[in-house]
């Protein structure tokens, strides 16, 4: 069975580094950098310089997750936002 998690090499800070990632959060920072009009690279480099712990790939999947739950709540706060049914 494949695994979910694919390893890229990339250039962070100059340095080159392998970082592994579901594609789903490599598809998340690509739309990010996209949006953001700024390489995968430049990026990457920006959460590897603000990280207060833990490792590249982890602080990585953090700050896709935080960019997304962030980008949502407005549309799931607002109080003409259709509910769930039970």
């Amino acid at each position: 069975m494949k695994s979910p998690v694919v390893k890229r090499s990339i250039v962070v800070a100059g340095h080159k580094t392998s970082v592994s990632l579901e594609e789903a959060f490599w598809n998340g920072m690509k739309e990010i950098s996209g949006l953001r009009n700024m390489t995968l690279s430049e990026l990457v480099g920006e959460i590897d310089s603000n990280r207060q712990q833990g490792n590249l790939s982890s602080a990585i999947r953090l700050f896709v997750l935080d960019y997304f739950r962030t980008r949502a709540m407005p549309a799931a706060a607002a109080p003409d936002a259709p509910r769930p049914q039970a």
